[in-house]
């Protein structure tokens, strides 16, 4: 019985009714005006319902008294772009109508209904407004009252969820619509791929560094490396938190251009950077990096970063040759270094920097590859400028 009752405890009940004696107010003006025509009302939601703005308010009205505070209702709020969404706009406002007239028409008959059959039980029939004018009455009456009552409560649940099921089907997105919406959501997940690989490139790289300095100076007992270590670290910390800064302030501001990211035209900062932590950089630069597109150029940049924090960290302080250079619209970078005995050898597919790189150069058309290379490690990739 609780169960029964707790659906009339809901605010939403309530408000869908509401929602469904809305279109009423206009179909009571119009029967002070003409009442041998009812039809009308109905015929006039034709053209109403053909406006792309009228979609708009429907939507929010349903968000509003359908399902208040869901925050993800189902229906559009967006004007009508077809005339698809038109034509279901159009026969969303006659559904609406029509459960509105049956919903009026039962919760004003079926409470004098009950009060007939109520008064007819005791002996004695209402005048009047009646429903039953003109019958007997009898004690009998009273078995029927529950009938009108459980037709009542049907009138004002049962068509609530019966509306908002149409609403669902009528004012939900269109097809263009979910493709919009999917197309957003995956344009987020890249983003927030793209921000979880600078993080991971550009506080990786400095931590990475910063030991490797600590250590080589502990172990160097030198005063002057010492100072030389307490500087590189210095440098590295500091344009990580310039990196991190950054991050944070994209995230905190969407849509934020990335024009402050790093370029290929700073890579002399990453090769001195891996030259201060011991590694001993063959390094040559061709063509014009500076006129390499925005995009290439500051993933370009990672692809380099990532690289190079990966020699340091599995290799350590070995000989790494880098190559960089354009040519026939395509960027090319080349990163590769000997394999100590006590280096590790990832697997195919391990280490999130690793995926990272080739995940980068997929995203712009491009294609890289790592692993070993004769007796070495070799990092590879080629990104068009086009």
């Amino acid at each position: 019985m609780g169960r029964l009752l707790r659906p009339l405890l809901r605010g939403t009940t309530y408000t869908r009714l509401l929602h469904l004696w809305v279109p009423m107010l206009v179909v009571s003006v119009w029967m002070f005006i003409d009442p041998s025509r009812p039809w009308v009302p109905a015929l006039l939601l034709v053209p109403v319902g053909l406006i792309p703005a009228v979609r708009t308010g429907e939507g929010v009205q349903a968000r509003l008294l359908l399902l208040p505070g869901d925050p993800d209702p189902g229906f559009s709020v967006a004007a009508s772009a077809t005339w698809r969404d038109r034509l279901r706009t159009v026969l969303w406002l006659e559904v609406r109508m029509a459960l509105g007239a049956v919903s009026m028409f039962g919760c004003v008959w079926l409470p004098v209904l009950v009060h007939d059959l109520a008064a007819g039980a005791g002996g004695r029939m209402p005048h009047g407004m009646s429903v039953l004018p003109s019958v007997t009455p009898h004690w009998w009456f009273a078995l029927l009252v529950p009938l009108p009552l459980l037709t009542l409560y049907g009138v004002v649940v049962g068509l609530g969820e019966l509306v908002t099921l149409c609403a669902r089907g009528l004012l939900g997105p269109s097809a263009a619509e979910r493709l919009a919406a999917l197309e957003e959501r995956t344009e987020q997940l890249l983003e927030r791929n793209r921000l979880a690989r600078e993080l991971h490139d550009s506080i990786g790289h400095a931590l990475t560094v910063a030991v490797l300095q600590a250590g080589a100076a502990r172990a160097a007992g030198d005063p002057g490396f010492t100072d030389q270590a307490l500087a590189a670290i210095e440098e590295t910390g500091r344009s990580a938190l310039m990196d991190l800064e950054r991050v944070l302030g994209m995230l905190r501001e969407s849509g934020r251009p990335a024009n402050s990211r790093p370029t290929l035209t700073e890579a002399d900062r990453l090769l001195e950077s891996a030259r201060g932590s011991g590694a001993k950089v063959d390094a040559e630069l061709t063509g014009p990096l500076e006129s390499v597109p925005g995009p290439v150029s500051r993933e370009g940049y990672r692809i380099l970063q990532e690289a190079l924090t990966n020699v340091l960290r599995h290799a350590g302080a070995v000989s790494v040759r880098v190559r960089v250079g354009v040519a026939d619209d395509v960027l090319r970078l080349e990163v590769s270094n000997p394999l100590t005995p006590t280096a590790p050898v990832p697997g195919p597919g391990q280490g999130s920097g690793l995926r990272g790189i080739r995940e980068r150069a997929a995203l712009l058309g491009g294609r890289a590859s790592t692993g070993p290379d004769a007796d070495g490690w070799q990092v590879r990739a080629e990104l068009p400028l086009r």
